[in-house]
């Protein structure tokens, strides 16, 4: 009986000698690799350049000659176009803008149309171009004085003819109609205004009235005229209305009228403007009634430029009664 649980005790203990004797090998393990992913927003590797012979503005060499014009601090297009009589829609096609809200100051633009392109008097497309200066010379390099109206032509009174004596007719009078009032209203014309002509615009002034400030050029770009609260506001020349509104600070209720692609006519501090925008004007309609809107007084601010540039309007109205 020992001798069996002997040997049976020896051959567990040589099955488990040959268990411990096998080798354990790891159990292999798959190895993954990650590929790196190119960034989604990867800038290209090349920029394509912008097409040839094509500019953003005016080269700045060009700063200061005619035509063209130097942005300045709190300048806008809208801005810069009503100073030279023309609109931001065609200043931003002159100069390739893309973004017409987006503009420098020192970045040059052109201010006049280019050669070849016209305008018609009351339409909104770009004014033709003004007539070039001569090299060196400036807008205001040049004096412009008034010139004395003509004096009118009277005929000589016709011969009298002898009248053959006739019998006397009792002819009952005629009836008598009131005289009917003038038309109220922007059609409205006035009447025995003296005229001055220059550089072929008949000129008037806008109103009658005292000036209470000369142009100087620098603080005073216009001369101021005094009156009273209402009087009618006349245009001064024929042309089209190119602003009629109330955006541009320190100047109230403004209208710009655009006689030529030269000179421009600016009436500020209106209290009602009876024209809009577009509309084509004769010289002496009533297109506004003095106020004091942006002033500390009732008073018409009126102001001449020529090309862009303030001038003296009394070189170029007639004299003052």
């Amino acid at each position: 009986m020992r001798i069996a649980l002997l040997a049976l005790t020896l051959s567990a203990a040589a099955m488990l000698g040959a268990c411990t004797s096998v080798a354990l090998a790891p159990v292999p393990v798959e190895s993954k690799t990650f590929q790196k992913v190119p960034p989604v927003y990867a800038p290209p590797a090349t920029v394509a350049a912008a097409p040839a012979g094509i500019a953003t503005a005016a080269s700045s060499s060009l700063a200061g000659q005619p035509g063209y014009y130097t942005v300045q601090p709190g300048d806008t297009l809208r801005r810069i176009a009503l100073q030279f009589g023309t609109t931001w829609q065609a200043l931003a096609q002159w100069n390739n803008l893309d973004d017409p809200n987006v503009i420098e100051v020192g970045q040059v633009l052109r201010v006049a149309p280019p050669q070849g392109t016209s305008q018609v008097a009351g339409a909104t497309a770009p004014a033709t171009s003004a007539p070039s200066l001569p090299a060196g010379i400036t807008a205001q390099s040049f004096a412009v004085t008034p010139l004395a109206p003509a004096a009118p032509v009277t005929a000589p009174p016709p011969a009298p003819t002898p009248v053959k004596p006739s019998v006397a007719v009792a002819v009952p009078p005629a009836p008598v109609t009131p005289a009917s009032p003038p038309p109220s209203g922007p059609a409205v014309m006035a009447s025995n205004l003296t005229t001055a002509t220059h550089d072929g615009i008949v000129w008037s002034w806008p109103v009658s009235g005292k000036i209470i400030q000369g142009f100087n050029g620098t603080t005073s770009k216009g001369i101021d005229i005094a009156g009273n609260l209402g009087d009618p506001v006349y245009a001064a020349a024929a042309g089209r209305v190119v602003y009629a509104g109330s955006e541009l600070r320190g100047f109230g209720k403004l209208i710009i009228i655009k006689h030529n692609d030269d000179y421009i006519s600016v009436y500020a501090h209106n209290n009602v403007m009876l024209v809009k925008e577009n509309e084509t004007v004769k010289r002496g309609q009533k297109i506004a009634e003095m106020g004091s809107t942006d002033a500390p007084r009732v008073e018409l601010h009126f102001e001449i430029r020529l090309r862009g540039k303030s001038i003296d309007p009394i070189g170029l109205l007639p004299k003052q009664p």
